[in-house]
């Protein structure tokens, strides 16, 4: 039989660290289960053990404690975040079927490492899971460690097979209790021999096999005198730390690997347990029923009908919900319910979509696309739950309807008549929308859906339809332009080697660096020598090697990313579209997907070039219109600070006039430099940034980035009250806001964690300024779209970035356009200080931004 033993504490630790703060609407802590059930579920899928079994620490002195009162001594507490998950954990995990074991006096590492004995001894198949190397003196012919981490929210895996382990460390399993005997744990405190450090320790195990043969002969062996000063003065610390770090295997649990086989899962209370936690995809994963029986405080529904399409009937309100992949659309009206074919129902559908009665849908933005590629013209839509979803939990991870109607407690009403699962949904969603607005109408946000979010999404899907028209010749030539400009740079990059390499392995390139080179090692990992952009950026001192290395790095990203990627994702047309995401982001941000238009390279002009070729079409121009200093002039008006606002009124550089503050100096004399810094001072303050950060980003001293934001905030008090407002009101609420009422939600901001607190307290300073803005070019794009329309122009949005838009219009149109951008964006927002925006014109993108 093959067993999966996992160590608890030590996987839900890792997860917990590895996957941002997570909560339930209540402000229950969820993100190490989330993690956790990530990872096992990845493990089992792999694995496809017969029996699991997850082991677990007790919160009780072990039989190590009785001998060694300092084990373990010092080791930072759980945090509280984490302590109240782990028995929500094992209630979870008991649900699924799976078992839970623990045991007093022993850890989790002795629960498993008697799995691992008794697979040894029954021959029989042990996969340990572990985020601790602690388990590798388990490995064996029969046992094999899972190394696990989670990365970016993602579970990672390395095994270790008796082969393996050697080929990493040099030591067979049993050795690596002795290496630990010599070194020792600090994180269990575990003293080992007092200077004796992991590499002297591997190679003294390495070459005598164990502290026993060391000790035996210690006077003969050929070490240095000095190591062996220590390791005599240390012997009886070194017999110690072996019984400290070796696991029990004899701990009295049931080794029969038949008893782990998982029971059957008790589905109704599992479903309600995932249901409480908000792990809606995991319920739809594990191919669970969702209850949509929650009690609500509505009179009880009305039982809706299901109908054939030409028995329906239409009331006063429409319902629709879209399978558009699949050509069909369900509506419901009232009491009655139908499920149209796109295309056999299409003259009906038309009819029902283009009358004026009210409408609440699902994905409007789909369905908008749908109808105009049809010749519908959709009107009367009210409600988009998709973005109703969003608004209120812009974390979740999807806003499908199951989920929507689990979170929002959303009941099904009753179905007569044939209950067909696309049917169900549709009713469902009606009920969805039902129980969207009253929560909405709770967060005061139902006019951020109707005002902005829901028009907007009208306004993404035309511009999806319209694209942009790429020169697709001209970028492929410039793709073999960089691949000749790499190939130059790889021949002076070895030339300054001495020999040929992979540049791209950070391996070969970190020993070319650090070793043959012999420059400063800024920073190790566990792989080896760091070679980051980072890393790189504090080395270009050293050796013209490095600014050929990020050379290097910049123009092969260019090549494969954008020139290779967008040549790829070019229409029949000649036009690239993408695709933009009006739920993705935490801020309210637009993004865009497949490809990302949105992040076209700027700061250099290799990148810069591929704005040439994004062309308009023959006989039409680009009309290009930005934002200046948008979040600086948001930030004016919401901290009320009188120097700033009357700097912008008066149209005085803000950079300028914060650098002649920071360096206390006339304005007249601020220099290009000066400038500079204050302009990172000045956005980094937006973003919460610290001297240490700062002072790495413009490359001065720790102690002069400091005295720049203690003169910023000295010269913009305003400011300094308003971020310092911000955070105890968000710490007491829970949550920040927009000016226009978007919600952040921050649960960071009550973690007994420094790192996560202040993570929190930057993103309450810069979330509101963030959001506002994002809310700003919205409400501009839905005016400007609006306007162009009125104006019957022979012009289109085609593009939004960040704080820019760009309109393709007929030639003869182009100062009408830039006045209407200019106009219409200006006047998105009434603040305290005016919007400028810069409006240009050009053939290309290119041309008309610059």
């Amino acid at each position: 039989m093959k067993l999966l033993a996992l160590d608890g504490n030590s996987i839900v630790n890792r997860a917990f660290y590895g996957i941002k703060l997570l909560t339930t609407k209540d402000g229950h802590y969820t993100n190490g289960i989330y993690g956790f059930i990530n990872i096992l579920n990845r493990l089992i899928e792999l694995e496809q053990p017969d029996g699991v079994a997850i082991a677990f620490d007790l919160h009780h002195p072990t039989f190590r404690h009785e001998r060694y009162a300092e084990y373990k001594a010092g080791r930072k507490g759980m945090p509280e975040e984490l302590r109240e998950q782990i028995p929500v954990l094992k209630e979870l995990l008991t649900l699924m079927g799976y078992h839970c074991l623990e045991k007093e006096t022993f850890e989790a590492d002795d629960i498993l490492g008697t799995l691992a004995a008794a697979a040894k001894r029954d021959n029989n198949e042990c996969v340990i899971a572990t985020g601790d190397r602690d388990s590798f003196q388990l490995v064996s012919e029969n046992c094999r460690v899972l190394l696990t981490a989670t990365k970016m929210g993602r579970p990672e895996l390395t095994a270790y097979t008796p082969e393996a382990l050697f080929e990493k460390y040099g030591l067979t399993p049993a050795q690596m209790i002795e290496l630990k005997a010599l070194m020792g744990d600090s994180s269990d405190h575990i003293p080992g021999v007092a200077g004796v450090g992991e590499k002297t320790a591997t190679d003294l195990i390495s070459r005598f096999g164990s502290i026993d043969y060391i000790y035996d002969n210690l006077d003969t062996l050929d070490i240095k005198d000095s190591v062996k000063a220590k390791l005599a003065a240390g012997k009886d610390s070194a017999y110690l730390s072996r019984w400290l770090g070796t696991i029990n295997c004899e701990v009295p649990i049931c080794t029969d690997f038949a008893h782990y086989v998982p029971e059957e899962r008790k589905t109704p209370e599992l479903t309600a347990l995932l249901t409480r936690l908000e792990f809606f995809k995991f319920i739809e994963n594990m191919g669970l029923t969702p209850d949509y029986s929650a009690p609500t405080e509505k009179a009880e529904a009305t039982p809706v009908k299901t109908v054939a399409p030409q028995d329906f009937s239409c009331g006063k309100a429409l319902d629709i919900y879209a399978d558009l992949n699949g050509g069909r659309i369900a509506i419901v009206s009232g009491d009655n319910a139908a499920d149209f074919d796109a295309e056999a129902h299409l003259a009906d559908i038309k009819k029902l979509l283009e009358n004026g009665t009210e409408k609440r849908v699902y994905d409007n933005k789909s369905l908008y696309k749908w109808c105009k590629a049809e010749g519908i013209n959709l009107c009367g839509v009210v409600f988009d739950s998709m973005l109703a979803g969003y608004l209120l939990n812009p974390s979740a991870s999807s806003y499908d309807v199951a989920r929507l109607a689990q979170e929002y407690g959303a009941a099904m009403p009753d179905i007569v008549g044939d209950n067909y699962e696309f049917l169900s949904s549709a009713v469902l969603h009606s009920a969805v929308c039902d129980s969207l607005t009253a929560e909405l109408q709770k967060t005061d946000e139902i006019k951020l859906l109707t005002d902005i979010e829901l028009p907007l999404s009208s306004v993404l899907g035309e511009m999806e339809l319209n694209g942009f028209l790429l020169d697709s010749e001209g970028i492929r030539q410039y793709g073999e332009e960089l691949e000749q400009r790499t190939a130059e740079l790889e021949k002076k990059i070895h030339e300054y080697a001495g020999h040929e390499f992979n540049i791209k392995s950070p391996k070969q390139l970190g020993v070319v660096l650090f070793e043959e080179l012999g420059l400063p090692p800024i920073k190790k990992t566990k792989s080896g020598y760091s070679t980051s952009a980072e890393v790189l950026e504090e080395l270009k001192p050293h050796h013209p090697i490095i600014e050929l290395l990020l050379s290097h790095r910049s123009v092969t990203k260019l090549k494969s990313t954008y020139c290779d990627g967008l040549y790829e994702a070019v229409c029949e047309d000649g036009r690239i579209r993408t695709t933009f995401n009006q739920t993705e982001t935490r801020t309210g941000r637009i993004s865009s997907l497949e490809p990302n238009l949105q992040n076209i390279p700027v700061k250099q002009e290799e990148g810069r070039r591929l704005r040439k070729f994004f062309l308009a079409k023959e006989g039409y121009t680009l009309c290009d219109a930005d934002y200046s200093q948008i979040e600086l002039r948001v930030l004016a008006h919401m901290a009320n600070d009188t120097n700033m606002i009357n700097a912008f009124i008066e149209g005085t550089d803000i950079h300028t006039l914060t650098a002649s503050e920071a360096f206390d100096i006339p304005i007249g004399l601020v220099t290009p430099l000066m400038r500079s810094r204050a302009k990172a001072v000045n956005f980094g303050i937006v973003y919460g940034i610290g001297a240490f950060s700062l002072s790495k980003d413009i490359g001065v001293t720790r102690k002069e980035a400091d005295s720049y934001i203690k003169s910023y905030l000295a010269t913009y008090p305003g400011v300094d009250a308003y971020m310092q407002a911000t955070i105890e009101k968000a710490k007491s609420d829970g949550f920040v806001t927009t000016l226009l009422g978007r919600r952040r939600y921050l649960p960071e901001l009550a973690s007994s964690n420094h790192m996560l607190r202040s993570f929190g307290e930057r993103v309450a300073r810069n979330a509101p300024i963030q959001g506002t803005a994002a809310d700003i070019i919205k409400i501009a794009m839905i005016k400007v779209w609006q306007r162009l329309k009125k104006e019957n122009l022979d012009a289109r949005l085609i593009l939004q970035v960040h704080d820019e838009l760009i309109v393709e219009c007929r030639q003869d149109l182009c100062e009408t356009v830039c006045r209407i951008l200019e106009e219409e964006m200006q006047s998105a927002a009434q603040l305290s200080v005016p919007l400028t925006v810069d409006a240009h014109c050009g053939k290309t993108w290119f041309e008309a931004k610059e």
